[in-house]
């Protein structure tokens, strides 16, 4: 009652806590803005899934090739061994098995491109104009190094494999099982390739400055050593052609990062 007299008299209402004077109804807060690193992470989360899978879809689509041609790709691997031996077939489904495994291999292989790539694509938006430009040239270096590494492998192949076998003989008869055999192979493919990315490890390094081209030169008596001790354990083929041709390689490419790590001024 006393309010209403008072609105009769022209006296203003006191308003009550979070009311407007006048009476009228609060609005809506507005709303909060959206976090921005939330936001971000999603966005990057999205972009990897979205990167990935093109990455598997080109895995794919290298696969049904290599599936194709697997069987002649089969008959070259079989080549580096002796002409009297013969592998082993022990399941029924070992052979499609086998034949499938040199399909993802050589997809893997035939999409490292598209991989690299989508690497490329993914990583390049947080990096500036200078480091791109440092970096675009050893996109395709990688997939060249990739193959170096894949050909080593099978030069390396038939002195890895004559080592192998010298440790049989009478009663230990020299009747490989396909399958072991081409696990053996196709591991030895990937694991040579991956290793000749080394130069991009290093220059990535110098990227991040953590190494730079004075300490590669200071180092190069340790990387020549630990060069020849790889190369020794990765070629078990008992001859002087294997490990030479991996580390002579591996040490060439390694003084050729350090020129282009100098080149770019780090």
């Amino acid at each position: 009652m006393a309010d209403a007299n008072a609105l009769d008299r022209g006296v203003p209402v006191p308003s009550e806590p979070g009311r407007p004077a006048d009476g009228a109804p609060l609005s809506p807060p507005p709303a909060m803005p959206a976090d921005d690193k939330t936001m971000s992470l999603v966005g990057h989360l999205s972009e990897l899934r979205t990167r990935l899978v093109r990455a598997i879809l080109a895995v794919l689509v290298g696969t049904i090739v290599g599936f194709y041609f697997s069987p002649a790709i089969r008959d070259v691997l079989i080549a580096p061994l002796p002409i009297d031996l013969n592998l082993q077939i022990l399941g029924v489904g070992d052979g499609f098995f086998i034949q499938l495994k040199i399909a993802i291999v050589a997809g893997i292989i035939l999409a490292m491109p598209v991989i690299l790539y989508q690497l490329w694509a993914f990583i390049s938006p947080g990096l500036t104009e200078s480091e791109k430009k440092a970096i675009r040239p050893w996109i395709p270096l990688a997939m060249l190094f990739f193959a170096i590494g894949v050909a080593i492998a099978y030069v390396v192949l038939p002195f890895a494999i004559g080592f192998l076998l010298s440790f049989t003989g009478g009663r230990l008869i020299a009747a490989p099982a396909a399958g072991p055999y081409f696990d053996f192979v196709t591991t030895m493919f990937l694991a040579f390739g991956l290793v000749l990315e080394f130069p991009i490890v290093l220059y990535g390094l110098s990227l991040a400055n953590v190494v730079s081209s004075a300490q590669l030169r200071s180092w190069r008596r340790m990387a020549f050593l630990v060069i020849a001790i790889f190369a020794a354990v990765a070629t078990p083929g008992g001859d002087l052609v294997s490990p030479l041709v991996l580390g002579g390689t591996m040490y060439i490419l390694y003084e050729l990062t350090i020129v282009f790590i100098r080149r770019s001024g780090r």
